[in-house]
């Protein structure tokens, strides 16, 4: 089983931990983790794109010219696909580009990216997550004494509605409750910072 060091918001190990090694400890399958990280991309597209077809196009009701003894070829209507200022063939029209992958991917796909953050070292595990007030410095002060300098993500087991106030100001961090962590936050985010409970949490829900 992976262990790793447990310390408090300043900053000093209390101990260790064992991470469950069934979700922090497996190889990472990457193929699974692009597949994951495609899905959730797709469907964050809007898919609001739209063309007109000849039929929503605006005039063309009259025939431009005779069927026959002009020269030119025929002609039905000055918005056909081939005019100028016709209607669009094939054109991009509304749709939703989401699909989902089946739920034993999606769960490796986790796994995945929670043992990737421990291989990499960039995990880090707090004996507890509080704060009396939503103030933005003290989250500030805690990611200096845990010497994180990068983009942080920090995952709770329940909400912690002074947590996630506390970090909404600050663009390069985002606070989670362990539910609603997906594989798009956990691989964009440079830093994995766990409280106990949401490790242990992991530990129980995914293996």
């Amino acid at each position: 089983m992976p262990k790793v060091a447990l310390l408090n918001q300043s900053g000093s190990q209390v101990g260790d931990i064992e991470l469950n090694d069934a979700v922090f400890g497996i190889e990472p399958n990457t193929h699974v983790l692009h597949e994951a990280v495609v899905s959730q991309r797709a469907s964050l597209r809007q898919g609001t794109h739209k063309v007109k077809n000849r039929s929503e196009v605006s005039g063309g009701g009259r025939k431009p010219w005779r069927q026959k003894g002009t020269g030119r070829a025929r002609q039905g209507s000055t918005r056909s696909p081939q005019w100028v200022g016709g209607g669009t063939v094939f054109g991009p029209t509304p749709r939703s580009y989401s699909y989902k992958m089946p739920k034993k991917a999606r769960r490796l796909a986790l796994k995945s990216a929670y043992s990737s953050k421990v291989q990499g070292n960039n995990i880090v595990v707090l004996e507890s997550l509080s704060f009396d007030a939503p103030k933005t410095k003290e989250v500030v002060s805690m990611l200096k004494a845990l010497d994180v300098n990068e983009k942080a993500l920090i995952v709770t087991a329940d909400k912690n509605e002074n947590a996630v106030l506390s970090s909404n100001n600050l663009p390069t961090v985002k606070t989670l409750t362990f539910d609603d962590v997906s594989v798009l936050d956990l691989l964009t985010h440079d830093k994995l910072i766990l409280t106990k409970e949401a490790a242990e949490k992991a530990g129980e829900v995914l293996s």
